[in-house]
């Protein structure tokens, strides 16, 4: 969330900069400061009426010491008590809107980020690879997955309804390759590997900002109150959530592969055929939690490091910088890396790599000690490394052959113990 001491010192920047995002936000930001005086005045009346109930108080042990009657200030004490609750109460709840309102908040903009109002203003970055050239005329995805065997989306949609995926033999092979294949060149760089819970509490969702701004897209266990997590962001990020950390303890670099559950609430008519876009999927995800410093130089390694998995499996992708109309809630500057699709003629996103700076640590309450002994707030970042229904799709496509059989990435084959997969059978 965004610190209320810089919303009080400076709305008109706060609003300035969140104008970029959506020009709706600067009345958000006038009500937050309405509330901000109530909650003020209310902790001042409380404190003033607190200090004459004290000095009645003295008062009052003082005259029975001296044997006098006490009765008419014990009265005035009394009525002391009652407005100081009824001011508590009224406290409580300004303090639970305020909290509401600065929740729906999104982070600022970082000052590098490029301004515009959708996708079509980001900016590219860089490319590396060239798409291939084919003598004939690319398959999508699917229709390769289903003729060779290994990806079956009807009998997925029998079982679970529309956008679920089933993958076979030879396809559920190279969904285990992709995992393990990530999580080994991420954790040789310094990632430390986690296995974390498929479903959490609501606060945990809070911390990393979906709730409430995105409660539809999740899938929630109403009778326990737990949600499942839409990407594995949300556990790793909230490990240290309510703890001070030391400043030695930092960066702390995490990794976990999950399955990652999204209702896509909004995306309905999008991507309809295919496993681009999923209600249940996999993704390795990264994670750092890292020192205010350094956090935009841990970006563009973060970065990097999500585009070595691309480069290691020679599938051609961009770079590209989203604009502020473009940017997640969360983020205060974000670079998507976006993966050839021959069929489609296009590059898609298979990984969204974000700095939140602290708008994360403030909302879990992580900070760390300072060597000159100050409680700050850590910075924490996160990306896709990567997505992994994505990055199948992307090498059936990419690595398809004219008699039907598919390729394997000289980086998976000894992880599926063969160079081509071919119809079963």
């Amino acid at each position: 969330m965004i610190d209320i001491e810089l919303i009080r010192k400076n709305p008109d920047f706060v609003k300035e900069r969140l104008s970029l995002r959506d020009k709706s936000y600067a009345d958000l930001i006038d009500e937050i400061l309405e509330r901000d005086r109530e909650r003020r005045n209310f902790i001042r009346e409380i404190e003033e009426l607190r200090n004459r109930r004290n000095v009645k108080s003295k008062e009052i042990g003082r005259l029975k010491r001296e044997g006098k009657d006490t009765s008419g200030l014990e009265e005035e004490v009394k009525h002391i008590k009652l407005k100081i609750e009824e001011l508590e109460d009224k406290l409580e709840k300004v303090n639970t809107d305020l909290k509401s309102l600065i929740l729906r908040i999104p982070n600022i903009p970082h000052s590098s980020v490029p301004i515009g109002e959708d996708e079509s203003d980001n900016v590219e970055v860089r490319r590396w690879g060239e798409p291939r050239e084919f003598t004939f005329e690319p398959k999508p995805h699917w229709e390769i997955g289903e003729r060779l065997g290994i990806l079956d989306l009807e009998r997925a949609s029998r079982l679970s309804g529309s956008r679920f995926s089933i993958f076979k033999g030879d396809g559920a092979l190279l969904v285990r390759a992709l995992i393990n294949f990530m999580l080994d060149v991420h954790t040789k760089k310094g990632y430390r590997e986690i296995l974390p819970p498929h479903l959490v509490r609501g606060e945990i969702l809070e911390g990393t900002g979906q709730l409430p701004k995105f409660e539809e897209d999740l899938y929630v266990c109403e009778r326990d109150q737990l949600y499942l997590i839409p990407t594995a962001e949300v556990p790793l990020t909230n490990l240290y959530r309510e703890e001070i950390l030391k400043e030695e303890d930092l960066p702390i670099y995490l990794t976990a592969y999950t399955p990652c559950y999204r209702r896509e609430a909004g995306s309905y008519g999008k991507d309809i055929r295919g496993i681009i876009r999923q209600h249940q999927f996999d993704k390795v995800e990264l994670v750092k939690i890292v020192h205010p410093d350094t956090s935009y130089d841990e970006l563009e390694s973060l970065t990097r490091d999500a585009e070595e998995i691309l480069r290691l499996l020679g599938l051609p992708y961009r770079v590209v910088e989203l604009c502020t109309g473009d940017l997640g809630f969360s983020s205060a500057k974000t670079y998507d890396i976006e993966v050839w699709f021959p069929s489609q003629n296009k590059y898609r996103e298979v990984s969204s790599c974000s700095n939140c700076e602290d708008f994360q640590a403030r909302r879990m309450n992580t900070r760390f000690k300072d060597s000159q002994g100050r409680k700050r707030f850590v910075h924490t970042l996160n990306g896709s490394g990567l997505a992994v229904g994505r990055t199948f799709a992307a090498i059936l496509e990419n690595y398809q052959l004219e008699d039907g059989s598919v390729e394997v990435p000289e980086a998976l084959r000894d992880y599926v113990k063969k160079d081509r997969i071919c119809l079963e059978g």
